[in-house]
């Protein structure tokens, strides 16, 4: 239960980085709210994210690994979706409400980006001093 808990928190954080480090990502709500956020996210990352992989082993063979970031950022995109949904202000470039253009993909595959760098920088913290 301990480590589910510290994957969540790792993951508000790795979101919280994403939303202040890139432009056109907006969080606007409280501290509970990203929590819930962090917990969904987490649940699309554990069941969708490995058979999302097992269907383009293929294609990543040949893509050398930019097949994960089209996953992830895909997953981001979904995440801003289900959250719109439960009425929690996370929005990429302004979406959703709206269409699906340029700017939201940029902030989508950003915001994939940081969230990886910074969930794998946390982890590897976490797996050299295990006491954190």
């Amino acid at each position: 239960m301990l480590d589910i808990l510290i994957r969540v928190v790792i993951i508000a954080i790795a979101l919280m980085a994403a939303v202040l480090l890139v432009p056109r990502v907006n969080f606007d709500g409280e501290l509970w709210q990203l929590a819930l956020i962090a917990l969904i996210f987490g649940a699309i990352n554990a069941y969708l994210k490995p058979i999302l992989r097992a269907l383009s082993m293929p294609i990543s063979l040949f893509a050398m690994g930019l097949v994960g970031l089209l996953i992830n950022t895909l997953l981001v995109l979904l995440l801003a979706f289900i959250v719109r949904q439960l009425e929690i202000e996370f929005t990429l470039a302004g979406w959703p409400p709206g269409n699906i253009d340029v700017d939201v993909i940029v902030a989508a595959f950003l915001t994939a980006l940081v969230v990886s760098v910074v969930t794998m920088a946390l982890s590897l913290v976490r797996r050299i001093a295990p006491g954190i």
